[in-house]
């Protein structure tokens, strides 16, 4: 694929996807992590220019927001029903 056929609106959709992807884990350390992994791997790669790297930047995104979808999947089917003590805590922070 070269990077004249990846829009910058193609990188942002997929970098939408994959946040969007985030949220919909249960437990709040890995929906943390996955949304802080997103945000880390596209500030590293913004200002890639060569388009073999911006190519295999960005098929290694769309490999990873295809996992991130299968185990939001699994995850949800075995993710603790309680709320982290971070989720807990942070309603008592805000209303300080």
């Amino acid at each position: 694929m070269a990077s004249s056929s990846i829009s910058r609106g193609e990188i942002l959709s997929l970098c939408r996807s994959l946040l969007r992807t985030a949220r919909q884990f249960r437990d709040y350390n890995i929906r943390e992590y996955t949304k802080r992994r997103t945000v880390d791997a596209f500030r590293e790669n913004r200002n890639l220019t060569d388009p073999s790297s911006i190519s295999a930047a960005f098929s290694d995104g769309k490999a990873q927001l295809d996992v991130a979808k299968r185990q939001a999947i699994i995850y949800s089917l075995y993710a603790p029903k309680i709320k982290s003590v971070m989720e807990t805590n942070s309603s008592f922070s805000h209303s300080n």
